[in-house]
């Protein structure tokens, strides 16, 4: 089979499909390609973001339970900052894909599940279609542009030669739990390499009775297998896990993110990258849901009115300056501090931590989300001198 569409969007994150809805509304003609028998069929995300970001986004406040206390444990250490207001959140992840397919849907995209994307068209250097395999057989589609929002693998991108293997990543595994005693005020970050030898375990909640235990890892620092280490902080019931009662697994969520920084190119003809696909995400907890949103609009906009142009590489670079612009040097900054704190001993952690102590939720929010502006930086180093003591001012701002 053939057939034709102005873009063709590969992969059902929250990317691809933020992308497919912005395209779509824009009044271009597009299918979506989601390998999975479901939108949300494998979880691969622990979901933790931001209210202010969800809200500005609009994603709905009853898809995401409200966090608005911080714990940081460490081996001989532990601090809890707390704010007045939720300002945090962990998403229902199922439910908010399952949402923004709604949107693409009702918008007139065409969404495929269960299709994979085999191969790309190309002609010459210019990608000018996607083949896909499909529950109703392989399917040809010819389109002006791609937009590959297939997650870490970057499927598109690395067929086309845009893009290569991620070197730096982090690999998680968690488990979605019945817990007896969850504060689902409260998400907590475990670190110390009893937790994990080059990254951090966590338990993220969803109510009252439910949480994300996880344990992430970062490669090539390490070669554990998180879900490893996750079984065995869960038989140990390390802390903050002899808290909780009873622990029963439900679900079991395994995923890869880059943590290499941005993509030197997100851009080519007939071709555009977003999401972990372009690199679009946060080193110092891992997350990106928020930058695939609101990316994965940009580019369905961007996408859309590049057509008349011919999607060319140049009708493309307005996406990759606003993108980068927003986001790209935060993102550096932040592999700085997290190259500080890869590899820290037991005894270092106790003590790095301990700078959290003072710190007001605010404070720690613009630090952990990398807003690291000049001006947040400075401020934070003046009210909290321990901070800059340590040399984190100067590795962010150098």
């Amino acid at each position: 089979m053939e057939k034709r569409f102005d873009v063709a969007v590969i992969g059902g994150g929250p990317a691809g499909l933020s992308a497919a809805w912005a395209a779509a509304k824009a009044g271009a003609s597009v299918v979506l390609f989601e390998k999975d028998e479901a939108i949300a069929h494998s979880v691969r995300t622990s979901g933790v973001s931001w209210i202010d970001s969800m809200d500005r986004l609009g994603i709905p406040p009853h898809l995401y339970n409200p966090v608005s206390s911080y714990q940081f444990v460490s081996p001989s250490n532990e601090v809890t900052i707390s704010g007045s207001a939720p300002k945090s959140c962990v998403l229902d992840v199922r439910a908010t894909y399952q949402h923004l397919a709604f949107l693409a849907a009702e918008a007139g995209a065409q969404i495929m599940v269960k299709s994979n994307a085999i191969n790309i068209a190309r002609d010459g250097n210019r990608v000018t279609g996607v083949r896909a395999s499909t529950p109703a057989g392989d399917l040809d589609v010819r389109c002006a542009l791609v937009i590959d929002a297939s997650g870490f693998s970057t499927a598109a991108g690395r067929k086309a030669g845009l893009a290569g293997e991620w070197r730096r990543y982090g690999v998680g595994a968690e488990y979605e739990c019945y817990c007896d005693h969850v504060d689902s005020s409260m998400w907590t970050l475990m670190v110390g390499q009893q937790y994990s030898e080059a990254g951090y375990a966590w338990v993220f909640p969803l109510s009252k009775n439910r949480a994300r235990i996880g344990v992430g890892i970062g490669r090539p620092e390490s070669q554990a297998d998180p879900l490893d280490r996750l079984h065995f902080i869960l038989e140990k019931r390390l802390k903050p896990l002899d808290r909780l009662g009873r622990i029963q697994p439900v679900e079991l969520h395994y995923g890869f993110i880059p943590n290499e920084g941005v993509r030197a190119s997100s851009v080519s003809d007939g071709l555009l990258l977003v999401g972990d696909s372009a690199g679009q995400a946060n080193p110092l907890v891992l997350e990106g849901i928020r930058y695939a949103i609101e990316f994965g609009r940009l580019a369905g906009d961007i996408g859309a009115r590049s057509i008349a142009q011919g999607s060319t590489k140049e009708s493309l670079a307005e996406y990759e300056k606003a993108w980068k612009g927003r986001v790209a040097s935060k993102i550096t900054s932040a592999l700085k501090v997290q190259s500080r704190w890869i590899g820290l001993s037991d005894e270092q952690w106790d003590k790095e931590i301990e700078i959290l102590r003072d710190m007001t939720a605010d404070e720690f929010l613009d630090f952990i989300k990398a807003e690291f502006t000049a001006t947040k930086m400075m401020k934070l180093a003046l009210h909290h001198p321990k901070l800059a003591a340590r040399q984190l001012f100067d590795m962010v701002l150098k």
